[in-house]
């Protein structure tokens, strides 16, 4: 860090008080993806960032991901997936390891985090206190022979249905930081596994939360020209992804954002999860960082 003179840092201090005021004793939901947990380094600076929020009396809820630290374990075992239009499907013995490591070593790992930086955080999946309850995710593919339209079974994977935020209310505020993995559980009681994003979206819906960050490894929404779109409303959002503007992997991202904005959001805003204090930088200063998508 270059020396920064006292009275730089105070006016940093300073200018940041407004933004404070904003967000007082609002609820602020963080998804941290698997790729923006990056390094230990990385990590470290993330929980900081989170527990600085806490102190300012933002109450931060943390929801993360975990595909690269789940495909590294199902390597490790020897058990093979099978993908379908690009997404996993999840069998009996996939959805084992993806508790294992989702509930177990990476939120863990992040609560550890926290708490060393001096936070209380607790580690909870949607499947506690029937925090989020799921339906199995269906999805429909084109078969390239026949032309036909056909349902793919996806196994245990998930869309959130219900979220019951009676254990949620009894942290919130009272300085714990939630740290949740994105499992739930269905009508029959089986455990599904369900994107982070879609996750987190249902959690900061039902919590009408001011403002729910997606933590990606992209700087936000680009325009044709590779710039950086500063914020957008659905309706522009949804014209960007009629004309191809918004593509790929960027297309769920933003329908996850449109999502939590009809489920009560205030502001969804897509970050870089890799550039350092990007939370602080998105909440507490005058240029924000990534992308905001607002009603």
């Amino acid at each position: 860090m270059t020396d920064i003179s006292p009275l730089d840092q105070a006016r940093i201090l300073s200018e940041a008080l407004p933004h404070m005021q904003q967000y007082d004793e609002e609820t602020i939901v963080i998804k941290y993806g698997g790729h923006a947990m990056g390094d230990e380094e990385t990590a470290k600076n993330f929980a900081r960032d989170i527990v600085l929020l806490e102190q300012t009396a933002i109450n931060p809820v943390v929801v993360h991901g975990g595909g690269p630290q789940i495909a590294t374990m199902l390597k490790r075992l020897g058990i093979q997936s099978e993908f379908a239009a690009g997404l996993r499907i999840t069998d009996a013995a996939t959805i084992e390891i993806v508790e294992m490591v989702l509930a177990g070593s990476v939120n863990k790992q992040i609560v550890g985090y926290i708490n060393e930086a001096g936070g209380k955080a607790v580690g909870l999946s949607g499947k506690d206190a029937n925090m989020v309850k799921a339906s199995k995710t269906t999805r429909t593919i084109i078969d390239p022979g026949s032309n036909i339209e056909k349902a793919i079974d996806l196994g245990f994977v998930g869309d959130p249905e219900k979220v019951d935020l009676t254990l949620l209310n009894q942290l919130i505020g009272y300085e714990l930081i939630p740290v949740l993995a994105p499992l739930a559980t269905s009508k029959e009681g089986q455990t599904l596994n369900v994107n982070a994003d879609t996750f987190a979206g249902a959690v900061a819906g039902a919590l009408k939360a001011k403002r729910l960050l997606l933590l990606t490894d992209v700087p936000g929404v680009l325009d044709k020209s590779k710039k950086l779109i500063p914020q957008l409303s659905v309706k522009d959002a949804r014209k960007l992804i009629a004309d191809g503007t918004i593509s790929g992997g960027m297309i769920p991202k933003v329908e996850t954002c449109i999502y939590a904005l009809e489920q009560g959001v205030e502001g969804v805003v897509i970050i870089d999860g890799k550039m350092q204090h990007a939370v602080l930088l998105e909440l507490f200063t005058n240029t924000g960082t990534g992308t905001l998508i607002h009603k």
